[in-house]
């Protein structure tokens, strides 16, 4: 049942020429953390998003050992921005695992299923280990995944092995150490990222491996492919779409066209997936493993739910994900941090956090924000 959510301030708006209101910008950002307003609390947008196994991702840390060069993560400073301009820093940690906690399992209680913790790189984060090894049961049809670029992973495997994960998913972007440096700056080894692999596989019943097609890794795809075939590894294979994030590399873009093609030469089983929401896929099996390449041609049919967004004709992003930052902020697209939520004031209270929540993704599908 609808549940009365009393009145609170609206953003400010801005003119049409794009102005902020006269009482400035900080007046602008204060508000902008808090929820829309509404008399009543719709439920129905949240519950559909979680029908649709929409997923909640939660970044323990903006912070990475490495840097590639087109990450996004998950909407603060990305590494290599911060790696060449000091003055540029992601937002200060107000969430401890507490708070954390108290997000993923009012979030969960509300019917989403499929939670994921991501980074930066998340087991740089001193979050990690507290908020992993006390998660909640994860229900009928439930989730966790832990998505890593795997160099910390043998560190780290004592207390990962107890803890509630299901999946590990790691970022297999490159391999050998000159793309490894080309693609993410560092002077790490690609066997450690190997050797992390294997170590989730001796923790973990479910390992799958991503990787974005580029061209710093266009010649090495295939033995990507052959290293996670060989392992009985899924893996899914990316096309990069152009955003704020990674438009001063868009020649690295590279299509799916060379791996489509090889995939069809090894296997017949082939369809193609479009519910839900995320992105328009096409699956392949091969001897039983499943191998996904997020293709562009297919579209993202979660554009959408995105109600009245300005930005709609130009999204390559859209709502597939709820996403939870290390600051305490709720936001459901990366390309508008106008939509950015702060609820740090509600997380000791389950009742009004998932309220809120609820609230802003109503108002987020309905384009009232």
């Amino acid at each position: 049942m609808p549940i009365p959510l009393p009145p609170l301030p609206r953003c400010p708006r801005r003119s049409s020429k794009g102005a902020l209101p006269k009482n400035g910008l900080e007046a602008h950002m204060q508000e902008l953390t808090r929820p829309a307003e509404t008399d009543i609390v719709d439920f129905t947008a949240l519950r559909n998003f979680a029908a649709l196994r929409g997923q909640l991702r939660v970044s323990f840390t903006p912070r990475c050992n490495i840097a590639c060069w087109f990450c996004h993560n998950e909407g603060d400073v990305p590494p290599p921005i911060t790696k060449v301009d000091r003055f540029r820093q992601p937002r200060a940690r107000a969430l401890d695992p507490d708070g954390y906690l108290a997000i993923v399992k009012t979030l969960m209680d509300a019917g989403l299923r499929r939670v994921y913790f991501t980074g930066g790189e998340p087991l740089t984060s001193a979050m990690a280990r507290p908020v992993l090894e006390n998660l909640p049961e994860q229900g009928p049809d439930a989730s966790y995944t832990l998505i890593t670029n795997g160099t910390r992973i043998r560190t780290h495997r004592a207390w990962l092995a107890r803890t509630r994960l299901d999946k590990v998913k790691v970022s297999l972007h490159y391999f050998s150490d000159e793309s490894l440096r080309a693609i993410a700056g560092t002077r790490i080894s690609i066997d450690t990222i190997l050797d992390g692999i294997e170590a989730a596989r001796e923790m973990f019943p479910q390992v799958e491996l991503n990787t974005l097609l580029q061209r710093e890794n266009a010649h090495e795809v295939e033995r990507i492919l052959d290293f996670a075939l060989e392992r009985r590894l899924p893996v899914q294979f990316i096309e990069l779409v152009s955003t704020d994030f990674n438009e001063g590399r868009a020649s690295s873009a590279v299509s799916a066209e060379a791996i489509l093609n090889h995939l069809r030469t090894l296997t017949t089983d082939e369809h193609v997936e479009v519910a839900g929401v995320g992105q328009g896929r096409r699956v392949f099996r091969i001897d039983g493993i499943e191998i996904d390449v997020i293709h562009r041609n297919l579209g993202r049919h979660h554009v959408g739910q995105c109600g009245a967004c300005p930005r709609r004709t130009e999204c390559v992003e859209g709502f597939w994900a709820l996403r939870v930052d290390h600051n305490g902020g709720v936001q459901p697209c990366l390309l508008r941090d106008d939509l950015r939520l702060n609820v740090n004031e509600f997380l000791a209270d389950p009742k009004r956090l998932v309220e809120v929540a609820a609230g802003h993704v109503t108002s987020f599908t309905e384009g009232t924000l």
